[in-house]
């Protein structure tokens, strides 16, 4: 991270030995991170209600696991947007690499993730990965991105490469990506199909009216293609997409984009809170009780999803291992029963 403003997370963390204080944080500073965003207004922050309540990063599991991400010089989602699940996730040795720097060409309104004009690829990145994935053991691992507008195919090489080193280097493991949209790449998306990752995954993120002011950057259509285009290609590849709720779209629109994602094939959906990273950022309209996030639950398997996770903390990569076994059992069944 670029400038001398240390970056805080907005998570309300359970102090050790209190648990009755809460400690709301976030950062005021984002102008070196974000510079896109400097001269925006300030948004409102709503108090955060009690269901969304996470422990600090502690253990031992997390500071081997820092270490190692260190050691081999590498990116992680889970620090670079700020996610609320890192000490669990860490503590597990479970961590998602983020491949093709830590700077994204979008400015989308709700991540943390630093915007700006990328570095040259790091060729020698994919085997770092590799090696990293090996040392950890993974069973399942998380490969996501940065958007690379500025690179011809998007960056989509190098996430077959990673795939490649991967393989060859924890055979073992099985592999899911969580990519950007390629848009106007010119079927460079075809390549990373190709390379057949276990589960495809690319979130559309929140409902069609938000895109403008959401995720001004990308097309609502050509996300929900992509997903389709996987399954067109190879139908034997589980996908996966996620939405986040709380920045003002209603259940109805919800619902729609479920039917949406299951006419184009998805396997797999995931639901969660959308958290708001500073004030800089898209506002949080409100929190979803979790209730609500049961009954989305249920609408989407009623709906025909394989998988869902919904939850107020429910992130594309948390618990992705475990959510990856219970999919292939789910298949598995319903090719029985059919």
């Amino acid at each position: 991270m670029t400038g001398s403003h240390a970056r805080v997370t907005v998570v309300d963390y359970r102090i050790s030995g209190h648990d009755t204080q809460m400690v709301s944080l976030i950062d005021t500073k984002p102008k070196f991170r974000h510079p896109e965003k400097r001269n925006r207004p300030d948004t409102a922050v709503l108090r955060k209600p009690d269901w969304i309540r996470v422990k600090a990063p502690t253990g031992p599991g997390y500071r081997a696991t820092r270490a190692l991400v260190k050691d081999k010089q590498l990116v992680t989602v889970c620090e670079e947007a700020g996610c609320p699940n890192i000490g669990e996730c860490w503590e597990k040795k479970h961590a998602t690499m983020m491949i093709m720097g830590e700077t994204c060409t979008r400015a989308c309104a709700f991540c943390n993730v630093s915007t700006g004009k990328p570095l040259p690829l790091d060729l020698d990145e994919p085997r770092r990965v590799g090696e990293a994935v090996a040392e950890m053991g993974l069973n399942h691992v998380v490969i996501t991105s940065v958007d690379r507008d500025d690179l011809e195919d998007g960056g989509a090489d190098h996430f077959v490469r990673t795939i490649a080193a991967i393989r060859a280097q924890a055979p073992g493991t099985t592999i899911e990506i969580l990519t950007p949209d390629f848009l106007r790449k010119d079927g460079s998306e075809l390549a990373v199909i190709d390379a057949r990752p276990d589960v495809f995954n690319h979130n559309l993120e929140t409902v069609p009216r938000l895109y403008l002011s959401i995720r001004p950057g990308a097309r609502y259509f050509h996300s929900l293609r992509l997903l389709q285009k996987v399954k067109d290609r190879d139908p034997a590849q589980f996908t996966k997409s996620g939405l986040m709720v709380g920045l003002g779209e209603t259940r109805e629109e919800v619902m729609q984009v479920m039917d949406d994602m299951r006419s184009a094939g998805v396997d797999f959906l995931t639901i969660g809170q959308y958290l708001q990273p500073t004030r800089k950022h898209a506002a949080v309209d409100r929190y979803v009780t979790p209730e609500e996030f049961e009954a989305y639950s249920e609408i989407a398997r009623a709906k025909g999803f394989l998988m869902v996770s919904a939850s107020p903390l429910t992130r594309s990569s948390h618990h992705a291992g475990e959510d990856f076994a219970r999919l292939r059992a789910a298949r598995a069944a319903a090719l029985t029963s059919g």
